[in-house]
């Protein structure tokens, strides 16, 4: 993928930021078409272009139609991070929802992934069920409105962003300014 190339090639480290995508979605998910009722055009081209770049890039995506709460996956996320599998949890999360459609909202679900990246499952539902990382969540949510960040997938390097779901190059041009 992108960010393994760009650590590879150009030695860039990764700090993962929880954004607050959605956080009214319910458990059971969101249609696409509801949540952006009455901008379907917009919707058809975001997924196009996405699917294209996606294509390009060799990485896997599907054409969703419904969104789902990832706050849970959010703190997880933390979690992961600070037993040091953080971008393998991240990755698994990604394809579990990107490319297979995983509602990444559902416990059994998250702790499904966590297993699957050999981090314990017990220790993780025990994270989840204490909410043991809702604090550092909330500050990544905190730092994101303060830094005005409205899009995922949004990367800042040296005081610049790069917003949206973007090609190598792109990369390579926003470090490359930043050097």
């Amino acid at each position: 993928m992108r960010t393994e190339r760009l650590q590879r090639e150009h030695g860039v480290q990764l700090r993962w930021s929880a954004f607050p995508l959605h956080p009214e979605t319910p458990l059971e998910g969101r249609e696409l078409a509801e949540l952006f009722a009455g901008r379907e055009a917009m919707i058809r081209d975001m997924q196009a272009r996405l699917l294209q770049v996606a294509a390009i890039e060799g990485v896997p995506l599907i054409k969703q139609s419904r969104t789902y709460n990832s706050r849970l996956a959010q703190e997880l996320g933390k979690w992961a991070e600070a037993q040091g599998h953080g971008n393998q949890f991240h990755q698994a999360v990604y394809r579990a929802f990107f490319v297979d459609g995983v509602n990444i909202a559902l416990v059994d679900e998250l702790i499904r992934i966590v297993a699957a990246v050999g981090l314990p499952a017990d220790q993780a539902r025990t994270v989840l069920e204490e909410r043991s990382y809702a604090a550092a969540v909330d500050a990544d949510w905190q730092r994101a409105m303060e830094l005005h960040i409205t899009a995922v997938p949004t990367h800042l390097c040296g005081g610049r962003r790069l917003s949206g779901f973007a090609g190598y190059e792109d990369f390579v041009r926003l470090i490359g300014k930043n050097r």
